[in-house]
């Protein structure tokens, strides 16, 4: 970090926070605080949409799940667009014509107060939890590559969301997300151009996928019905079309942000918006990781991309055993740098020089052998340290190859990321507690600013608790998984509640509660006997499916437990 990258990261970041205090000060009552006053245009429901989606874990661990695993996990964003079709045809009118403030609220209008509630803690912890991931994700990954201390990174990301978000709710949520996104993209462009300007002058753009290619880095669809393959299209089209269909349409960290639309239009042109941008988005920064990839074929490969790693082994018994393994990688990538480039060179006369391709791959497997082993040596030394560097990979490209300048900017794109989607899961989280915990169970009439107080408190309550966790958080193999798989153990019940109280109209508020109840403890037993205690890549079943199962098994419950009591609904209560 030169002074130049300081002086682009610190504006950055000051120029958000100023301008979103400056822009959204002061709001009126609860419906401005919350909602925006549904002044919000289309084009900036879809980059909230957009940007509340794309927290710095996307950045930081997108790149690196494409240079370990390629272009596959783009399957995940396959049922998006779909999802996106059936919100705006069926949730958003609905939202819109009851004029809510949250999701749930709808919920006790179709069913009664205890399944609101139910709903709405189910969003606060794993909203709560996931906040807590997008403050710790870039905390943890700049503390250990740049050498700053974990606990300052962390108040200080979470301080920073919390000190615009507390001043001016979803409209300054709103207004800096469109800043935010155009930083996040501007660097992630710039970034993709550097990468590719560093391959060899004989590898044109053309010949560096062909590498790819060659390291089934570009096996982008696969139409197997493996059910324990984590990204298939198949599990794209069910359960990330469950998935997506719950967080965009249940989730209020997202139906917030188009719930703030100017009118029903608006908002759905916001959420279109968002369908047609996001799968290319999600492209592009996974070919990014596959350029990185290419890009580390002609230079040396770092045994582990996690530094901490390497520190703690140094001081182990395991030492020598370690240099030895950095040694041989550095005679293979040699090797592989210079049978790759004949590759390239000789792809013009003969794309199918199958004795190169076939080198070209064994020595990729004998340098994954080599990285293997070093895990394993990195466990046995200190088996408190997370051997997997897939979120390491693109932060070191950034801090060691790129030129001074383009480092803070890279790093504005990555806290930018972080503030954007952490003032949405706080904005989301105190609106949620204020309207359908407080609220709803208070005795006594409040004014309208009162709560726009309340909303304000529980802002940096749950900042609070949002940096605590981040605290005490600890790396998961992958923190874009992590993040996707604590949404998959609680969308499917609450989309189920949802897709339950819009087409089946005979089921009661008895029966979708009981069989949300019981829909949610057997996804946790699913998830834990299925995924959990097996090692990664080795379970029984991929976790989008949770979403699926979810949603089928609290419809099913629901109408179980509805033969079982059938008890009749108020006069008094409306069904929507």
């Amino acid at each position: 970090m030169q002074e130049l990258d300081w002086i682009i990261l610190s504006l950055t970041l000051l120029f958000i926070v100023a301008y979103g205090v400056w822009k959204t000060k002061g709001s009126k009552d609860v419906k401005d605080y919350i909602l925006g006053n549904n002044e919000t245009p289309w084009y900036t429901v879809g980059i909230s949409v957009m940007a509340t989606q794309a927290s710095a874990i996307t950045f930081l661990s997108t790149p690196g799940q494409a240079f370990n695993d390629g272009m596959g996990f783009v399957q995940f964003y396959f049922g998006l667009p779909l999802a996106m079709v059936v919100i705006c045809y069926t949730f958003i009118p609905i939202y819109h014509r009851l004029k809510v403030y949250t999701a749930y609220e709808y919920l006790e209008q179709r069913f009664d107060l205890k399944t609101r509630s139910l709903a709405a803690i189910l969003f606060l912890i794993q909203r709560g939890l996931g906040t807590g991931l997008t403050i710790y994700a870039p905390a943890i990954i700049l503390s250990t590559i740049l050498g700053w201390e974990l606990t300052p990174m962390i108040f200080i990301i979470g301080t920073l969301v919390v000190i615009y978000t507390f001043t001016g709710g979803t409209k300054a949520v709103n207004v800096t997300q469109k800043q935010q996104m155009f930083i996040i993209m501007s660097g992630m462009f710039i970034a993709f151009y550097l990468i590719v300007s560093y391959l060899p002058e004989e590898v044109t753009f053309s010949n560096a996928l062909q590498i790819a290619g060659v390291n089934d880095k570009m096996n982008i669809i696969d139409f197997s019905f493996d059910t324990k393959s984590r990204y298939t299209f198949w599990s794209g089209i069910t359960g990330g079309f469950f998935l997506a269909l719950s967080y965009f349409g249940t989730d209020q960290s997202q139906v917030q942000r188009y719930l703030s639309g100017k009118s029903i239009r608006e908002s759905q042109m916001g959420l279109v918006f968002n369908g047609l941008m996001k799968v290319p988005m999600q492209f592009f920064i996974l070919l990014t990781g596959v350029m990185v990839y290419v890009f580390f074929q002609f230079q040396s490969l770092p045994i582990n991309f996690n530094p901490n790693s390497k520190k703690s082994v140094e001081t182990s018994i395991y030492a020598a055993d370690y240099e030895k393994l950095e040694k041989d990688l550095v005679t293979v990538s040699t090797e592989k740098r210079e049978v790759t480039l004949a590759y390239a060179t000789q792809l013009n006369i003969d794309r199918e020089n199958k004795v190169l391709k076939s080198r070209i791959i064994a020595l990729n497997e004998k340098e994954k052998s080599i990285r293997d082993e070093a895990k394993t040596i990195i466990a046995k030394a200190n088996d408190k340290d997370k051997t997997s560097d897939a979120d390491y990979v693109f932060i070191h490209f950034i801090i060691n190859f790129l030129p001074k300048g383009m480092i803070g900017l890279l790093l504005a794109v990555i806290l930018s990321a972080a503030m954007s989607s952490t003032a949405s899961g706080l904005s989301s989280l105190a609106s949620t507690t204020v309207i359908d915990i407080y609220k709803r169970n208070l005795k006594t009439e409040k004014s309208d600013k009162h709560f726009v107080n309340a909303s304000k408190l529980f802002t940096i309550m749950w900042g609070g608790i949002a940096i605590l966790f981040a605290c005490f958080g600890t790396l998961f193999e992958n923190l874009i998984q992590l993040v996707n798989i604590v949404g998959s153990i609680f969308y499917g019940t609450v989309l189920g509640i949802f897709l339950v109280g819009f087409y089946v109209k005979f089921v009661k508020g008895k029966a979708i509660f009981w069989g949300a109840a019981l829909s949610q403890l057997t996804i946790f037993f699913i998830y834990y006997f299925a995924i959990h205690i097996y090692p990664s890549g080795q379970e029984k079943l991929g976790y989008l499916w949770l979403n699926f199962i979810g949603a089928v098994l609290t419809l099913v419950f629901s109408v179980v437990f509805q033969m079982i009591f059938r008890d009749k609904r108020p006069e008094n209560v409306e069904v929507v």
